[in-house]
């Protein structure tokens, strides 16, 4: 059986990384490359587990992520695969270069989430929800019945009133976006 990676944990430190911490990791990483994480924050002076280190570098660290707000069709892309892929984020994050999974799950959580729904879309499902559907029926009455049972149309079933907001594209059709 394998031997867990805090072996001393009373000696570890938890919480916040500080300054300091981060610029060992750094450096050692920048010298050495970034290895067996298991390995690097003895080798590199730190009293932090190899998780630890390795997400502190993936999602805050590595010269590689992208910093700043998403873009437009950054948005469109990750509503696109997550309509394709649901909550797969490493995925997802594949498909936007710079950009971590964990950045992409809480800009979806925190951002995108919302706008779907304030725009009458399910974000399980990507459906326009079934009291928008019922609000287009009084808009446009040409949609209901020509006997005038307009709220015979809207009270059907939900599963009779979702419409799908479009059909999408393969995931090996859709491009990367590029900086």
């Amino acid at each position: 059986m394998r031997k867990t990676c805090c072996d001393n944990k009373e000696e570890m430190h938890r919480g916040a990384w500080s300054k300091q911490e981060d610029q060992k990791l750094i450096d050692y990483i920048t010298q050495h490359g970034e290895g067996c994480w298991r390995n690097l924050p003895k080798a590199a002076g730190l009293l932090r587990c190899g998780k630890s280190c390795r997400l502190r570098w993936m999602n805050y660290l590595s010269p590689n992520i992208k910093r700043g707000n998403f873009s437009e069709d950054e948005d469109d892309l990750i509503i696109k695969l997550h309509a394709l892929l649901g909550n797969r984020w490493s995925l997802i994050a594949g498909r936007l270069p710079g950009r971590t999974d964990n950045e992409v799950k809480n800009y979806w959580n925190s951002h995108l989430r919302r706008k779907l729904i304030k725009m009458g879309i399910d974000p399980n499902n990507h459906l326009i929800s079934h009291y928008l559907h019922r609000k287009s029926l009084e808009f446009w009455p040409e949609n209901s019945k020509t006997d005038g049972s307009l709220l015979s149309d809207a009270g059907s079933s939900c599963a009779n009133d979702q419409q799908p907001i479009g059909s999408l594209p393969d995931l090996n059709s859709l491009p990367s976006i590029h900086p």
